[in-house]
């Protein structure tokens, strides 16, 4: 045995991931829980954004100096307000602050390795009201690895709470992630400024800080992943089928369109041969500004027409595969063809022409969107950050106002 037990050693001390982990559960678990010390995580590292960002912004305004920030983050040269520490995944500084933080926020699954402490609170934010088949609700993972429900029940028992959109989603999360803890049915936090009292000053501050021309109509194309084209666990191909030359030459003159796919697709997209018709945003932090800045939305089974519907804009949905999409590989929670607030379109051609007759649209789908806009988007106040740190960490913010009042 002695072999093996040097096989592992030579691993851990050739491999920083190995021995990050090794020091995590050896050295960092012994050492004492910091209870004012928060890590939070967007998308693996790769963003700063979405629900953590949102929470970690409001506590950050309102609780100034309250708590200590840990903000995982893979690029350095991020730009993230206020005070914080930045630190890369899975790296030993990354291993030392998962064991001492006594809060974890995160939009997608922590690793593996993470133990629960005891004291830990684990705030799941997760990223979209589900339209696909989720873990145990899915009957055959295509494209992820066969261990995957098992990892994600592993993973799940974990969570303290869990941040629900809508009733919908409450239902769903708690069959598909077979989770029993709290539910916290509050609206997205990274919705709250869809929905917030400066929202058109901030949609002007970022059409400047974008760069989208003056006078331009602005088109948000947002597509997601297909199960079927990947490359390798989590890299997913990505090939745009949406006719953008022959959008240029009919809606250039009026429209700019802003790209932006999935966080899972590893392809980088050039837009260059467009001009300044399109306009990439494949690697941009935040969606939610995009939404804003966006006066139209295509999208095709991403859950970003969700968010979107919040602000009652008009939505397109380029479902040129849905037959496949819906019946082969994922299965859905929801009839597109009877529920979706907006046009099914199959060719570029339909895109184009119910961009052209968009008023049209909306008046033709205006009670649909009132129901979907109900059932969906009703609880979304702007607020949502706030409750959600209420629950969460109300407790521990009273016990720190009696102690220095």
């Amino acid at each position: 045995n002695m072999h093996l037990g040097y096989k592992k050693f030579k691993k851990i001390i050739t491999n920083k991931r190995a021995f990050a982990r090794f020091l995590y559960i050896h050295r960092f678990l012994k050492m004492p829980m910091k209870e004012n010390w928060v890590i939070c995580e967007s998308f693996f590292g790769r963003y700063y954004s979405d629900s953590p960002k949102a929470l970690y912004e409001y506590m950050s305004r309102t609780y100034p100096g309250k708590f200590r920030f840990i903000w995982v983050i893979n690029d350095k040269k991020t730009k993230i307000p206020y005070a914080h520490t930045k630190v890369k995944r899975y790296t030993i500084r990354y291993a030392y602050y998962l064991a001492r933080c006594k809060y974890n926020i995160y939009n997608v699954r922590q690793p593996m390795y993470v133990r629960k402490r005891k004291g830990n609170v684990f705030l799941e934010t997760w990223h979209g009201t589900p339209l696909k088949k989720l873990v145990f609700d899915q009957d055959e993972v295509c494209g992820a690895s066969p261990l995957y429900k098992e990892q994600v029940y592993r993973q799940s028992r974990v969570w303290d709470y869990l941040i629900s959109p809508n009733h919908f989603s409450t239902e769903i999360f708690k069959s598909c992630f077979m989770f029993n803890k709290t539910i916290l049915e509050t609206g997205y936090p990274r919705n709250d400024i869809l929905h917030c009292e400066d929202r058109d000053a901030k949609e002007a501050e970022f059409r400047r800080k974008l760069g989208i021309p003056a006078g331009k109509k602005t088109i948000l194309y947002a597509p997601t992943w297909r199960d079927d084209e990947f490359y390798g666990k989590g890299e997913y191909k990505f090939a745009l089928k949406l006719d953008l030359q022959r959008m240029k030459e009919r809606l250039g003159d009026g429209y700019v369109v802003l790209l932006r796919t999935h966080y899972f697709i590893a392809d980088a997209v050039d837009v260059t041969e467009y001009g300044g018709f399109v306009m990439n945003f494949c690697r941009y932090n935040d969606i939610s500004e995009l939404y804003l800045v966006s006066d139209i939305l295509i999208t095709d089974y991403s859950s970003v027409f969700f968010d979107y519907a919040g602000l009652r804009r008009p939505m397109i949905f380029y479902t040129y595969d849905l037959d496949k999409y819906r019946d082969i590989l994922r299965g859905f929670y929801m009839s597109i063809e009877d529920e979706v607030p907006g046009p099914l379109a199959f060719t570029t051609d339909e895109v184009i022409d119910a961009i052209l007759n968009i008023d049209r649209i909306t008046e033709q789908y205006k009670e649909k969107y009132d129901a979907f806009y109900e059932k969906f988007c009703s609880l979304e106040d702007g607020h949502a950050s706030e409750k959600v740190v209420n629950a969460v960490f109300g407790p521990a913010l009273e016990e720190m106002s009696s102690k220095n009042p």
